[in-house]
């Protein structure tokens, strides 16, 4: 891949080598994750080589959601959780104000639970309701959640922790758009005329802006403390 044609979310220099390493296909798609081998090189600094980072994961040193990864092109997405037990680090991958993708400290406690936003339902054998998720992953549950919720998963026991909805007051992220990296309550949701589209106006500590719908993320308020 070449590098000027790398994702934007990618905070990588864009005149450095001509080409940078390419996502294996996996949970996230090229657009929305980031390979594991630019988290430990360019972002943490603890590698200078593919060589070297490829040393570091065979030797099973860093988990992604509580899984080894040994797969240096592993594509790691926005709300997954990495793990360096060596060094008692662990870390959430965000995107800052500038929607580039940044790795925000967490502690051990967090690193056990990860949010997931639910994209669609579907009726399976049984009439039991499959939950599916922005990653491409899924659960069988009841039918208590709603497109646009977001459920926060323990890791380990794969049970359902928390359920938050998507509704006026939620506190959300943005994932997408002109406001990726912000985060605040949703303060109105309105319908666009002639449209399937939904448009939230959401506020934070410094104003309120409007954005689709479909780029906000519920998350628990103490996310923002993270």
């Amino acid at each position: 891949l070449t590098r000027l044609s790398a994702p934007k979310l990618w905070p990588i220099k864009r005149k450095d080598t001509k080409f940078i390493i390419k996502s294996s296909p996996g949970p996230n798609s090229l657009e929305t994750s980031i390979p594991i081998n630019i988290l430990l090189r360019d972002i943490l600094n603890y590698a200078k080589t593919t060589r070297e980072v490829k040393k570091i994961i065979n030797a099973k040193k860093i988990s992604i959601n509580q899984v080894a990864r040994k797969d240096h092109k592993f594509p790691v997405g926005i709300m997954d959780s990495m793990e360096i037990p060596e060094t008692n680090e662990y870390y959430r991958v965000l995107l800052n104000k500038n929607g580039k993708i940044i790795l925000n400290k967490i502690d051990k406690a967090n690193a056990l639970l990860k949010p997931y936003k639910i994209i669609n339902k579907t009726t399976i054998k049984k009439n039991k309701v499959q939950l599916n998720f922005y990653d491409g992953s899924n659960i069988i549950s009841n039918d208590n959640y709603k497109v646009g919720d977001t459920i926060i998963l323990d890791l380990l026991s794969k049970n359902i922790k928390t359920h938050l909805k998507l509704e006026k007051g939620a506190f959300i992220y943005i994932t997408k758009g002109k406001y990726s990296g912000y985060s605040g309550f949703i303060e109105d949701i309105k319908t666009i005329p002639n449209s399937r589209e939904k448009m939230i106006v959401f506020k934070d500590k410094e104003g309120s802006y409007s954005t689709l719908l479909k780029y906000a993320f519920v998350v628990d308020k103490e996310f923002e403390n993270e």
